[in-house]
């Protein structure tokens, strides 16, 4: 049986942070207080490829604060990016906690199909 999911993103859950960042070989995030062009923000820190500011995950509220100036300091799909191996992360923890396994495929429009194996059966 299949299911469609929408998934509306916040950030919540640091492993998953740190895994996702690995995965696409950025700095792992760091907790700080940083100056975004005319804010401050605190939070844990990811520095994406070529952007000016990083982007700041409050892990509490779910938040992420950024300032790319409508991409002129930092280009979308590397937030994108950030955000969709989050969710694949945060899917796969939540499955394997509750014993079931997972395989991901990634698909030629470049998201990923996340499959969930109840019962062991891979």
């Amino acid at each position: 049986m299949s299911h469609i999911v929408l998934i509306t993103a916040e950030i919540r859950d640091l492993v998953a942070l740190r895994s996702s960042c690995r995965q696409l070989d950025l700095s792992d995030p760091v907790h700080k207080t940083v100056k975004l062009f005319n804010d401050v923000a605190t939070g844990h820190c990811v520095q994406l490829p070529r952007w000016r500011y990083p982007v700041v995950c409050d892990i509490a509220s779910g938040s992420i604060r950024y300032d790319n100036f409508a991409g002129h300091w930092g280009d979308q799909s590397e937030l994108d990016r950030l955000l969709q191996r989050y969710a694949a992360e945060k899917a796969t923890l939540e499955a394997r906690r509750q014993g079931y396994t997972v395989t991901e495929q990634p698909l030629s429009d470049g998201s990923l199909k996340l499959t969930v194996h109840v019962g062991g059966d891979a």
